[in-house]
Order: structure tokens, then sequence, then C-alpha cells
């Protein structure tokens, strides 16, 4: 199925599908997800504005328009005259301040490990998709070793269209062969949440980037780790 087509045909039901046995399936952004790593990619690109001798980015701009948007897309937005070449070479630079700034801090959000645990032992399929790209990926999942728990990996190039688009989620829903009311997309910025809202998927939200009551307005589910977070809670999301 091409992308243009799965927000159309998202409640048509995957040839071949099986459900877990509780019935349901999770997808995990990543950033400021799995790993708290919001305010290193925010630090990234006011290192990247200054050397570049843009306007002081501010934390509420960040959040409003680079978060949750693929690099690539806030370089063609903020540097228009760059051809595609340095583009991409901007793109390094910023991931390199990026990885310089967050390696010495790189680890899972508290609970995390236990939970997908959890999950994998129930037999919950689980999927990451992340607007990212698999260098990203990598870098996270070399030092944080969670990768083994995760059935599938969707990155930002698979899709044609960034969060808030639900094609990312409807891509990874696609992936493991469930259907897309039958997920639970676990996310932190306000384009990924209302990405998860536009799957018809259910929606929790962590307060990584942004406060519960702003979280709240577009989540089912509030957290601040995965601490307290279980099978029974996530279930009952469905009984709503």
């Amino acid at each position: 199925m091409s992308d243009n087509k799965l927000s159309s045909q998202k409640n048509i039901l995957p040839k071949g599908e099986e459900l877990s046995g509780h019935g349901f399936a999770i997808i995990f952004d990543m950033d400021g997800t799995l790993v708290d790593n919001t305010p290193f990619h925010y630090k990234a690109w006011q290192l990247l504005f200054k050397k570049y001798n843009l306007p002081e980015l501010s934390r509420e701009t960040y959040k409003r328009e680079i978060s949750g948007v693929p690099i690539l897309n806030t370089v063609v937005k903020y540097f228009p005259d760059a051809d595609a070449g340095d583009q991409n070479t901007i793109v390094e630079e910023k991931q390199g301040f990026y990885r310089q700034e967050y390696l010495p801090y790189l680890r899972a959000i508290n609970g995390l490990e236990n939970f997908l645990a959890e999950l994998k032992d129930a037999g919950v399929k689980l999927a990451v998709a992340t607007s990212s790209d698999m260098n990203d990926v990598d870098f996270v999942f070399n030092t944080v070793p969670i990768r083994q728990y995760f059935d599938t990996i969707i990155i930002g190039s698979m899709v044609s269209e960034p969060k808030p688009s639900p094609q990312i989620f409807l891509k990874a829903a696609q992936h493991l062969n469930t259907r897309p009311e039958k997920c639970i997309v676990f996310e932190d910025s306000t384009s990924g949440l209302q990405a998860g809202n536009n799957a018809g998927m259910k929606v929790v939200g962590i307060t990584t980037a942004h406060p519960a009551e702003v979280v709240g307005r577009a989540a089912n589910l509030v957290i601040n780790d995965y601490a307290d977070i279980s099978l029974h809670k996530l279930a009952a999301l469905f009984d709503e």
C-alpha cells in the first residue's frame, strides 16, 4: 500500500492480522519519549543558529515549530537559500552538536526498560515511529540496550508527510498488522500527540517537553515517566 493511501484506508484490517493477547499494539516515538533528549536537541539548534548568525532561538519557538519535525524540514525552513548539498551539511552539523552535548547524559527515561520487558513478556507488539533518521536511532540504541524489544522501526524518510500527519503511525500499525484503533501511541511533542489522534489511535502523553495541562489536551492518559504505567492502565483506555 502506498503511503498516500494509508490515511484513507486506515480502518481496513491488514490480511493475516494477529493481535497480541491484550488486543492492542504500542507505538513509541523516540526523542523525548524513550529518552529525554529534548533539551539537548534544543541546545544543538541554539548552537547552530548562533554559528550561522540567525536570531536567538527561544524555547517556545523550538517547542512550537521544531520539536517533532524532521531535521531537514527545519533546515529548509530556516535556511531557504541553501542548496541540497549545503542543507545536508547543516543537518550533519546540527546532529554533531546534538551528539556532542547529549552523549554524556544519554539514558532511558525512568522505568522504560522494565516497562518494555513487561510488554514483551505479555506478547504485546511494539514499534518505534520517529521523525529521526536511522543514524539517530542507532546513536540512542547503541547506548540504551532496548532495540530487541521492538518488532519494527519506522523512520521519517519512510513516509512523505511529517507529523502531525498520521502517516508514520499508520505505517507502523501496518507493519505490526494491527488496526489503528487497536494501537496506543506514546508521544511527547504537540505535533506527535496530534498525529496520534489523527491516526485514530489512543494517545499516552509524556511530560518531557510540555507540562501535564498541555499534554492532557491531546492525550487520553498523561505520564511523567514509565514507573507507574501498567498493562492494566493501558487496557483501560479501550473501555472509555
